[in-house]
């Protein structure tokens, strides 16, 4: 029996007329047998969920460097957590969860060590500049090891999820609009949930008026942003919000940005890890030979900013500060 085959006749009972159908999938880079029981969006997500750079995730920091505590965010609760909102309002909207879920777990995957302030100094220093969607891309496409001996190869309307998550460019299918959506509602929350816990906000400094639209607190405001883009997507041939919920949202997100991601007290070690990242940069620009074998190998076909780009990319925080302590810091002082 083919398994895959029922899911398939599912979707196209079932799902809204504008969702992407994995039957109809542009398809992959490398053209692929099928599998008998997963459909080719459940087979990227587990691909992705078995990487080696999904599980750096859990290691790389969110928006906070050295947290104290054990409930702050990192890269990878923070990608959990738009993997769920996108697959709710999927499924409200009678859209392919699978994909929207696909998209998510691969969102980030490019994402520096150091968060924010790692992509900002490697976006300087970088010939090419730095981008991390771009970068995600990248992981599945060239770095990742898949049953090819590189790239996950991956279908379009992942690969297109992941590249076009943030940007300039609206990605091309519903789910991944989704994505976009949720990513964006994910980390404005639970940010303001992490930056009170580390006493750089305080409930009562929050917007006023942005609270009184979206809520009180930190579930409200997520239930009411999802409800409102459910609500104004429904049938429709886009994603998106309500004028209303769009503008208080965006203010909100303005808001953290002056108040929390550029602040000087959660910045505070923002020049020490841009620091470290530039010298490991420019340490193995001049010492590829300490590069690992399985990077070296790739470089006849890419100059060595890009490998060495790519090495740093996908380094973890403690990993990033052990190279440092190895390269730099004299055993004896250690």
């Amino acid at each position: 029996m083919r398994f895959r085959e029922i899911t398939e006749r599912f979707e196209e009972e079932r799902l809204s007329q504008f969702a992407s159908k994995s039957s109809n999938t542009k398809g992959r880079l490398i053209e692929e047998e099928k599998c008998s029981i997963r459909t080719e969006y459940q087979r990227d997500r587990d691909r992705i969920l078995h990487s080696k750079a999904f599980r750096r995730l859990k290691h790389k920091t969110q928006v906070f460097l050295s947290p104290e505590g054990d409930h702050y965010r990192t890269r990878l609760t923070h990608t959990l957590e738009v993997a769920q909102i996108s697959r709710t309002i999927a499924r409200a909207l009678l859209l392919n969860e699978d994909l929207a879920e696909a998209i998510s777990l691969g969102h980030d995957l490019g994402h520096t060590p150091f968060g924010h302030s790692g992509e900002k100094i490697l976006d300087k220093i970088h010939p090419d500049g730095f981008k991390h969607n771009e970068q995600s891309l990248r992981v599945i496409d060239c770095i990742e090891k898949g049953k090819h001996g590189w790239g996950l190869n991956l279908t379009f309307e992942v690969r297109d999820g992941i590249r076009n998550h943030t940007g300039d460019i609206d990605p091309a299918t519903l789910e991944g609009q989704i994505v976009r959506l949720s990513d964006r509602i994910a980390y404005i929350n639970h940010d303001i949930d992490d930056a009170i816990r580390g006493n750089v906000l305080t409930s009562a400094r929050l917007p006023k008026d942005c609270i009184e639209n979206l809520g009180e607190n930190h579930s409200q405001r997520i239930n009411n942003m999802i409800m409102d883009v459910i609500y104004h997507s429904f049938e429709k041939p886009r994603i998106d919000m309500s004028e209303k919920t769009l503008y208080y949202t965006n203010k909100l997100r303005q808001f953290m940005f002056e108040n929390v991601y550029l602040s000087q007290k959660a910045k505070k070690e923002e020049e020490k890890a841009q620091y470290i990242i530039q010298q490991l940069y420019n340490y193995f620009i001049a010492h590829p030979e300490t590069i690992p074998l399985e990077l070296q190998e790739r470089m006849e076909n890419n100059n060595i900013n890009e490998i060495v780009k790519d090495y740093i990319a996908g380094m973890t925080d403690r990993y990033v500060i052990n190279r440092y302590m190895e390269i730099y810091v004299p055993e004896v002082w250690k």
